[in-house]
C-alpha cells in the first residue's frame, strides 16, 4: 500500500515522524510523546488559531473530526483523541460532556457525587478513542480503550486529574489518583487505547518507508 507520508520529512531524515496533535495543551502532548515513546515520533502541537468544534455523538467520532480537521489544516498527518467518563446509574453521563459537566474539575466531581447520592449502582467506565488522520483528512485508524470501575462515595488519593479521585478499578483496589504513572499509564482508558493503536501506527510507518522511493 502506498502512502503520501510526509515525503519532504523523509527526504530531509528517513527516520524522523511528524504527528500534528489535536490540542491546544502542552501537558497532553507531553502525554501522548509517554504513550509512543517507543516509536521515532515527533509530536507538534496544532495552531493557536485553530479551533475545532466536537460535535461528534460519540468519542470516536470526535476524536475522528479532531484528528481529520487538523490534518486538513496544516496538510499533515495528525492525531486526535477524546475520552470521558461514563456512570451506568446516570445512564452514561457525564459522557461527552466530562470536561464540561462543571465549571472546574474540583465541581465537576461534586456535581456528579450529589447526582449520583446513594445509589446502590456505582458502576461506571473510563473510556478513550484516539484517531491518526492523514493530510488529506481521511482517518486511517482509530481505537478506543475502555476501563471498568466504579465511582467511589468520596475523593480518594491526590494523583491525576478530572475524575480520578473518584474512579475506583476493583482489579488494583485503588483510584487513578491512587496509582502511579507506570500503573495508570498501563491500565487506564486512554492506555488501552495507545496500546491498540500503536501495531497500526508502526505499519503505517513501515508502509511509508518501504513505499518511500515512489514520491522521490
Amino acid at each position: 500500500m502506498s502512502l503520501p507520508f510526509l515525503v519532504n520529512y523523509y527526504h530531509l531524515n528517513m527516520t524522523e515522524k511528524i504527528l500534528i496533535v489535536a490540542t491546544g495543551n502542552p501537558g497532553k502532548l507531553k502525554e501522548m510523546q509517554a504513550y509512543l515513546e517507543d516509536l521515532e515520533i515527533e509530536l507538534q502541537i496544532k495552531p493557536k488559531d485553530l479551533e475545532i468544534e466536537e460535535t461528534g455523538k460519540t468519542f470516536v467520532e470526535n476524536a475522528a473530526l479532531k484528528a481529520s480537521q487538523v490534518a486538513l489544516a496544516t496538510g499533515e498527518w495528525a492525531i486526535a483523541d477524546d475520552s470521558g467518563l461514563a456512570v451506568e446509574a446516570l445512564n452514561g453521563a457525564p459522557g461527552l460532556y466530562s470536561a464540561r459537566y462543571a465549571p472546574t474539575e474540583a465541581e465537576c466531581i461534586v456535581r456528579l457525587l450529589k447526582e449520583l447520592g446513594d445509589h446502590p449502582n456505582r458502576n461506571a467506565e473510563f473510556i478513550c478513542a484516539v484517531a491518526i488522520a492523514r493530510p488529506d483528512g481521511s482517518i486511517a485508524v482509530e481505537y478506543q480503550g475502555i476501563c471498568q470501575g466504579t465511582i467511589t462515595n468520596e475523593p480518594t488519593g491526590i494523583g491525576g486529574f478530572g475524575y480520578d479521585p473518584i474512579f475506583y478499578v476493583p482489579q488494583v483496589n485503588m483510584t487513578f489518583a491512587q496509582m502511579s504513572a507506570e500503573l495508570k499509564h498501563k491500565i487506564s482508558h486512554r492506555g488501552q487505547a495507545f496500546q491498540g493503536i500503536l501495531p497500526q501506527l508502526q505499519t503505517l510507518f513501515e508502509s511509508a518507508n518501504i513505499d518511500n522511493k515512489n514520491f522521490e
